[in-house]
């Protein structure tokens, strides 16, 4: 496992690249067939085709307000959902497997005007204690990274692609495959 620098993100390893994100072990485990070739239309790689159908599971877990989730040099903050933290601070959740949410913005923001945003809002008797405890997590996390010597703070964009359809009209909103 990697040691952690002020700020929850992991030093640099030497070696092969992390296939996860999260800490993970190899293990020996002998499958039938017929296991395997389903596996393997999931994924090519067994691993990350065993990750992809746990992760409802690991999605029902508990899992801090927010937390940074890294892979390598690089780290995001991810969230337990929080309809309020998108309607207080304009940001939009992006919904992961596991449950949790990835914050992206809509319009330019800065990260210094977010956590000024969720300062604000921390203060309001109106918020639940549950996103209150999101509100706090997400404050905490751009705080450190803001005062970390070892630490750079830089916005990214992502795409986003968005179902014409209603909600009620998909089938599945999990992860799914594109076709042209």
């Amino acid at each position: 496992m990697p040691a952690v620098r002020p700020g929850g993100l992991a030093t640099r390893r030497r070696g092969r690249p992390r296939k996860f994100a999260a800490p993970s072990r190899p293990v020996t485990v002998t499958l039938p067939d017929d296991v395997i070739d389903a596996l393997a239309a999931i994924d090519t790689d067994i691993g990350r085709a065993i990750v992809r159908l746990a992760q409802p599971e690991v999605g029902r877990r508990p899992h801090e307000p927010a937390e940074l989730t890294t892979f390598g040099r690089h780290a995001v903050i991810v969230v337990n959902p929080s309809r309020a933290l998108e309607m207080r601070t304009g940001v939009e959740l992006i919904p992961l497997p596991d449950g949790r949410a990835l914050i992206s913005f809509e319009q330019p923001m800065t990260a210094a005007q977010l956590e000024l945003l969720i300062a604000d809002a921390v203060d309001d008797a109106r918020l639940s204690p549950r996103d209150r405890a999101v509100f706090r997590a997400v404050a905490d996390t751009l705080r450190t990274a803001r005062r970390s010597a070892d630490i750079t703070l830089q916005q990214r964009s992502i795409i986003v692609l968005e179902s014409k359809r209603p909600a009620a009209a998909r089938k599945k909103p999990s992860s799914r495959r594109l076709h042209s």
